[in-house]
C-alpha cells in the first residue's frame, strides 16, 4: 500500500523523523519497502503567470512570452505546445538549479534573450508527463515556491503487509497503528451523518446470507459529474499511486484509502428493480469497466438486479451499469461486507487483481460499510451535489462476524519473552490499540477485540501483539537452557544433509522452487498423469502441482542462462504430487541439471561440455552414499522428456528408482534452451537405505589381473557382459574394470571393442596361472555362448 507522509501526519503525528518512523513501522511489522519523493530536489523555481504570447521571429516551434513572478517582468523563450496568456506554470529564475543539479543561466534562443526557464512536470520530476508546461491552478498566488504552493515537501511510503493484517490497508488504520506504537492521540476523520433530503431507495436481497451478510446502500439523485475533484484530494489519490477518474469514483476510491472501505457507485437508471446479491449463474456473462467480456463460474458472487449480473463482488463493477459522465444524473452507492473466503481467489480466477479485492480478500471490519457511505455522501454532496436518500442497511445478523472475550495471563508474557511487565505497563500497550481490557484478577484480564483486528483470535495474538508494541529489538536476549541428548545416527542411511554436501563437493548448487507449477509444463514432462490443480493458485502459470522436481529445476536453469551464466549445476530436494486429492501419493525426491562447460574455465584445461557421463558419475557418487552401490544398475529407456536415445533407468535391484539422461530436445526449444542439458532425478527415501559397513581382513597375498579385448556387437551394453564374467569369474574375483571403449579400424562395422581389467586375489594362499586361466577360459567361453563375443587380435 502507498500513501503520503503528510496524509498520515493529518491523523498522528508522532514527535520522529521520518526516517525513525520508517524504521519504527518495519520493526512493528508493517514492513516499509520504499520511500519515494513526490518531486526531484530543486530551488529557485516559483509560481509563475503568463502574461503575453508572441511567434518567435526565427523558428516556428518557439514563443516569446513575458513572464512576471510577481516582482518582475522578464522575458522567457518557450517551445511548450500549450503555453498561453493568463496560464500560471512553475517558474525557474535565473540561478535556479533544477533536478540532476541542472542549473538556469542566462540564454539566447535563436538570436532572442530568455532569462529563465518554464517547467513541464517530468523537469521537476514530479511525474513523467512531457507533453507541456505543468499548468497550476488559477488560485496560485503568483511568486510563491512551486515546493509550497503544490505541496511538495512530502514522501510517499510504500509498505508491504502481511494478508493478516488487512486493517492497516487505510490510512486511518495506519494512524491507528502508528498512535500505538507512539503512545500519542490519534484524530480520526470524523463522519457526520447526512440527513436524508428524500425517501427514494433500492430494495436489496440478500440471497447468499454467508457471503454477503450486509449490504449498505443510498440513492444520491441530481449529481453533477462535470464537476472536477479538488485538487486536494487528485493529489492524496495520486500518491496513494491512484489515478483520478471522475469525482464519483475518486470519492469512492478516496474512502477506500482514508477508513478501508471498498465502495462502488452504479447508475441508478442502469438497475432493473432492486438489487439481489446472490451466487453467479454458471456460463452468466458480464463486462467489466475495464472492457473484458467474462463468463462467470458458480462459485462467484455477484452483485445483480432483476435482469442480470451488475457486478463482480468486492472485484469489479460491469460496465453497462457504471456511471458516465454527461449521462448518468442519478447514482446508487454501494457498501458491503463480504466474507473473505467468499472473495478469495475470485478475482485471480479471472486474471484480475483490484484494490478492492486486495481488501476484501484480507477482510475489512464489518461495521464499517454504513459509515463509509456517509463520509462518501458528505463528500460527494460538497463536489458533485445532489440529494440524499436515506442509508438502507440490509443484513443477516445469524451470518455476520461474531468476537469472544480473549483471556490475557501475564505470565505467558514473562513466559513468551523473558520480560517481566507491570499490569499497568500491559494495559498501556494494548489498549491504544482499541482493546478492551478489563482485569479479572492479578495479572489476568477478559480482553474485548474491536471489530476491526480480525486477525486477533487467541492469547497468542494478544502477546504478539505486546511484543510488537514493546519493540522486538528491545526484548531481552537469552539463551535456550535444554538437556539435548544426542540422537543415534543409522549407519545403514544416507541422510540427507549428507547427500546435499556431497552435491555441494561436486559443484552443485542448491535451489529451491515452488511445488507448483504451469500446466503446459505438467503436460510435457507427463502427459500419461492427469494434473492436480489447486482452487486458488497465486498465478495461471503456477496453477498445477508437481509430479517432478524436474520442471522448476529446468525453469531456474533457463533463468541462469538468460541472465549469460552457461555453466549451471542445480540440484534439489522436495516432495513430488502424484494422483488427485484422495489417493495423492507424495514422494520425497532429489533432482538435479548441468549444463555447459566439464570444468570452470581455466588455462589448464580444456572447454569440453557435459555429457551423459558426468551426470552418471555424479549419480553413481549419490547411491554409493549409502555402502551400497553394487546393488544399483543402469538401463537404457524411453522416458517423457528424456532424450530418446540418452536415458537410462535408475533400478534397485530390479525396482526402479530413478532416470538420468538428456533433456528432450523438442522440450528444451519449447523453453529456449539452445544448448545441451543434463539431469537426473531419484526417489530419496529408495536411494538412502545402505548397507552397514563390515570390516573384512585385507588379503597378504599378491594380486592377479587379466586384461581382455572383446569384441562384441555394438548394441550389447557392457554392464551385461560384465556381469556375466562376473558370474562365471569363480568366488575370488575382486574387482572387474572397463578402461577401454573402441570402435574404429581394426574393428568390424557395427561391432565395438571391450577393454576389460579383472582382479583376482585368494585371502589365504597364492593363486595359480591354472586357477586364474581356468577361470579366464570359463568367462570367454560364457561370452561366446551368450554374446558371440570374441578376443581381438
Amino acid at each position: 500500500m502507498n500513501f503520503s507522509e503528510q496524509w498520515l501526519r493529518s491523523l498522528v503525528n508522532p514527535q520522529a523523523t521520518r526516517d525513525e518512523l520508517v524504521a519504527r513501522l518495519s520493526m512493528a511489522g508493517l514492513e516499509v519497502d520504499a520511500v519515494t519523493p513526490v518531486a526531484g530536489e530543486f530551488s529557485g523555481v516559483v509560481v509563475g503567470e503568463v502574461l503575453s504570447v508572441e511567434q518567435h521571429p526565427d523558428a516556428d516551434k518557439l514563443r516569446v512570452c513575458q513572464v512576471s513572478d510577481g516582482e518582475t517582468t522578464v522575458q522567457i523563450v518557450c517551445g511548450a505546445p500549450n503555453v498561453r496568456a493568463d496560464l500560471k506554470i512553475p517558474f525557474a529564475r535565473v540561478g535556479a538549479v533544477l533536478p540532476g543539479d541542472f542549473k538556469i543561466k542566462k540564454a539566447k534562443l535563436r538570436g532572442v534573450e530568455s532569462f529563465g526557464m518554464l517547467c513541464s512536470a517530468s523537469e521537476l520530476q514530479i511525474s513523467e508527463e512531457n507533453e507541456g508546461l505543468l499548468e497550476l491552478p488559477a488560485d496560485a498566488v503568483v511568486g510563491q515556491c512551486v515546493r509550497e504552493s503544490l505541496n511538495l515537501n512530502d514522501v510517499c511510503i510504500e509498505v508491504d503487509l502481511t494478508p493478516n493484517r488487512g486493517d492497516c490497508l487505510s490510512l486511518q488504520g495506519l494512524a491507528r497503528e502508528v498512535g500505538a506504537l507512539y503512545n500519542v492521540p490519534v484524530q480520526l476523520p470524523v463522519i457526520t451523518t447526512v440527513a436524508a433530503s428524500h425517501e427514494q431507495s433500492v430494495a436489496v436481497e440478500l440471497a447468499a446470507p454467508q457471503a454477503c451478510p450486509r449490504y449498505a446502500g443510498r440513492v444520491i439523485t441530481g449529481v453533477d459529474l462535470t464537476q472536477s475533484s479538488p485538487a486536494w484530494l487528485v493529489e492524496r489519490l495520486q500518491r496513494s499511486d491512484i489515478r483520478s477518474i471522475d469525482p464519483v469514483v475518486d470519492v469512492t476510491n478516496y474512502v477506500m484509502i482514508e477508513l478501508g472501505q471498498p465502495l462502488h457507485a452504479f447508475d441508478l437508471a442502469q438497475i432493473n428493480g432492486g438489487i439481489c446479491v446472490r451466487m453467479a449463474q454458471d456460463n452468466e456473462q458480464i463486462t467489466l469497466l475495464d472492457g473484458q467480456k467474462i463468463k462467470l463460474k458458480a462459485n462467484t458472487l455477484v452483485i445483480a438486479d432483476q435482469q442480470r449480473a451488475l457486478a463482480i463482488a468486492g472485484v469489479m463493477g460491469g460496465e453497462n451499469s457504471g456511471v458516465e459522465v454527461g449521462k448518468t444524473t442519478d447514482i446508487f452507492l454501494e457498501s458491503a461486507f463480504f466474507e473473505p473466503i467468499a472473495i478469495a481467489g475470485k478475482a485471480r480466477s479471472y486474471g484480475l487483481h483490484t484494490d478492492a479485492s486486495h481488501r476484501f480478500e484480507r477482510g475489512v471490519d464489518w461495521q464499517l460499510p454504513a459509515q463509509a457511505i456517509e463520509r462518501a455522501t458528505e463528500l460527494l454532496l460538497s463536489i458533485v451535489g445532489g440529494q440524499a436518500g436515506p442509508v438502507i442497511v440490509t443484513e443477516d445478523a445469524q451470518h455476520l462476524p461474531s468476537t469472544a472475550p480473549i483471556t490475557l495471563r501475564a505470565e505467558r508474557v514473562k513466559q513468551m519473552f523473558g520480560l517481566s511487565l507491570t499490569d499497568a505497563e500491559i494495559e498501556a500497550l494494548l489498549t491504544p490499540l482499541g482493546l478492551q481490557l478489563t482485569a479479572q484478577g492479578a495479572g489476568v484480564w477478559s480482553v474485548i477485540v474491536p471489530t476491526h483486528r480480525f486477525d486477533i483470535t487467541i492469547e497468542v495474538d494478544l502477546l504478539e501483539e505486546i511484543g510488537r508494541l514493546y519493540g522486538y529489538d528491545q526484548l531481552p536476549v537469552r539463551y535456550p537452557a535444554a538437556r539435548l541428548a544426542p540422537q543415534a545416527q543409522s549407519e545403514t542411511q544416507a541422510q540427507l544433509p549428507s547427500l546435499r554436501r556431497l552435491l555441494v563437493a561436486r559443484g552443485y548448487q542448491e535451489a529451491i522452487t515452488y511445488s507448483f507449477i504451469e500446466p503446459q509444463l505438467f503436460s510435457a514432462f507427463h502427459p500419461e498423469l492427469k494434473a492436480l490443480t489447486l482452487a486458488n493458485p497465486i498465478s495461471a502459470e503456477l496453477s498445477v502441482m508437481r509430479a517432478s522436481l524436474l520442471p522448476g529445476l529446468l525453469k531456474a536453469l533457463q533463468h541462469n542462462l538468460n541472465r549469460q551464466q552457461d555453466r549451471v549445476r542445480l540440484f534439489e530436494s522436495g516432495l513430488s504430487f502424484v494422483g488427485q486429492l484422495d489417493d495423492l501419493k507424495q514422494e520425497r525426491m532429489l533432482a538435479g541439471v548441468i549444463t555447459g562447460s566439464r570444468l570452470p574455465e581455466v588455462w589448464a584445461h580444456g572447454s569440453d561440455n557435459v555429457d551423459f557421463y558426468d551426470i552418471k558419475a555424479d549419480v553413481e557418487a549419490l547411491l554409493g552414499s549409502a555402502g551400497d552401490s553394487d546393488s544399483y544398475t543402469f538401463v537404457a529407456c524411453q522416458q517423457h522428456a528424456f532424450h530418446p536415445g540418452q536415458c537410462a533407468r535408475i533400478e534397485r535391484n530390479g525396482e526402479a528408482v530413478g532416470y538420468v539422461g538428456t533433456l528432450h530436445p523438442q522440450l528444451a526449444t519449447e523453453l529456449d534452451i539452445d544448448q545441451q542439458v543434463l539431469m537426473f532425478e531419484v526417489q530419496l527415501d529408495a536411494i538412502s537405505a545402505g548397507r552397514l559397513p563390515a570390516f573384512k581382513e585385507l588379503s597378504r597375498f599378491p594380486e592377479v589381473r587379466r586384461d581382455l579385448a572383446l569384441v562384441v556387437n555394438a548394441d550389447i551394453p557392457a554392464q551385461q557382459l560384465m556381469d556375466a564374467m562376473r558370474s562365471a569369474a569363480g568366488e575370488w574375483l575382486t574387482q572387474i574394470r572397463l578402461f577401454d571403449v573402441y570402435q574404429g579400424k581394426g574393428v568390424e562395422e557395427g561391432c565395438k571393442s571391450l577393454a576389460v581389467g579383472l582382479t583376482w586375489q585368494h585371502p589365504s594362499r597364492t593363486l595359480t596361472d591354472d586357477e586364474v586361466s581356468a577361470a579366464t577360459q570359463a568367462i570367454l567361453t560364457l561370452l561366446s555362448d551368450k554374446f558371440a563375443a570374441i578376443l581381438r587380435k
